[in-house]
């Protein structure tokens, strides 16, 4: 339950400026706040939005109940990270991030339903990061409507990647990105596409492959993947986009960092998750 100190400059002001101007509550948590019985509060009483406040006060809210339609499938979850407002999960490869046709009961968000249930919450599942099906690292996901706000376009991304080729130094790959003419899934880069930004430099080359370090400005679907296959250096495992798998069951893509400041705390929050299984192949 978040709880805000009213500073000087809010003195005599209401809570509905408060909670909207210093505190980023969107309109419509504030009138689901305003509708639940415990939604606002200073000092256990309950607080109209048209409530002036002063310096000192304490502000708390709680979020309504939830309701999520999820299926709850015991899956063995890695949690890196946990408190009451955000988790983050490290996640293995083959696991989808969300139900999809083919995958209703075998991905993150069942496995994090189950947790939540076990422990006695509910949560709508609200992924701020998403990776594909065949890519490993960490995901956060937030646990109320608020901290997803807060978080949604803020959140720096460390990724580590094996291309085919040999790649030195470092750069930014700076072009569109499309869907594929007669494709539903599959991107390339081209005119009419949405503006993609990838930064990235090289860490180690050998056998005809490069470890890269990269971080996106940008968040496109299949981004990474599609930038480099565009440059003539495709993932390693990647096949839809011109990687061989004759080493690599997989395209080599592991989310290794992430970087944000907690929506309630403020702290700077750097996470880092353990190496995938492909680094040991590649240090052969």
């Amino acid at each position: 339950m978040p709880e805000f100190t009213v500073p000087e400059e809010y003195n005599g002001e209401n809570i509905k400026t408060f909670l909207r101007n210093y505190c980023s509550v969107s309109s419509r948590l504030l009138t689901d706040l305003k509708k639940y019985p415990n939604g606002i509060t200073i000092k256990g009483n309950r607080m109209r939005s048209v409530d002036i406040i002063y310096t000192g006060d304490i502000v708390k809210i709680e979020f309504p109940p939830e309701k999520t339609e999820i299926v709850a499938v015991n899956l063995p979850l890695n949690i890196v990270y946990e408190d009451n407002d955000i988790i983050i999960i490290d996640k293995p490869p083959f696991m989808p991030v969300h139900p999809v046709h083919g995958h209703i009961d075998d991905t993150l968000a069942n496995g994090l339903a189950y947790y939540a249930q076990s422990k006695g919450e509910i949560w709508t599942f609200r992924a701020i990061n998403r990776i594909d099906r065949d890519t490993s690292g960490l995901v956060l996901t937030a646990k109320n409507t608020y901290s997803a706000s807060l978080l949604s376009g803020k959140v720096e991304k460390v990724y580590i990647a094996l291309c085919e080729g040999e790649l030195f130094g470092e750069g930014t790959i700076d072009a569109p990105i499309r869907l594929k003419e007669g494709h539903k899934i599959q991107r390339e880069v081209g005119e009419g596409g949405v503006r993609a930004i990838t930064h990235w430099k090289s860490i180690m080359v050998k056998n005809n492959h490069t470890l890269l370090s990269i971080k996106l400005e940008t968040g496109r679907t299949h981004q990474i993947r599609v930038h480099f296959s565009s440059m003539g250096f495709p993932l390693a495992g990647d096949d839809m986009y011109g990687g061989s798998r004759k080493y690599f069951e997989r395209q080599c893509l592991h989310c290794a960092g992430l970087e944000f400041i907690h929506p309630i705390s403020k702290n700077k929050m750097t996470i880092k998750s353990k190496m995938p299984d492909w680094i040991k192949d590649l240090e052969k």
